[in-house]
């Protein structure tokens, strides 16, 4: 079974190629994919319509797997082996033990 989610961002209508246009992600099983889409449309289309055409571009460009896509994998954090956390109090007392130092 595939869980999936659409989002469209940033949605706009460029007269000069009369298309609506917008980024449009789409989650799927951990694997988040960005679209560039575009329709063909008169200014006087609804939003609700647009968004529509905009949805199922996005979901044929996903099936089809090709096309120009950005893609977010989600991966948890390894944990770093590196030095210790750094104490600044544990710091100071080791720089005031230290010989030939007086603290004032």
């Amino acid at each position: 079974m595939q869980n999936s989610s659409i989002q469209l961002a940033d949605v706009i209508y460029n007269p000069a190629e009369q298309t609506f246009e917008a980024l449009v992600t789409v989650n799927r099983d951990g694997v988040t994919r960005t679209y560039p889409c575009a329709i063909n449309a008169p200014i006087t289309m609804t939003f609700e319509q647009a968004a529509q055409g905009l949805r199922k571009q996005a979901e044929r460009r996903d099936a089809k797997g090709g096309g120009m896509y950005s893609e977010q994998v989600l991966r948890a954090a390894k944990q770093r082996a590196g030095r210790p956390r750094f104490d600044p109090r544990r710091w100071l007392e080791s720089l005031v033990a230290l010989p030939g130092n007086r603290a004032a």
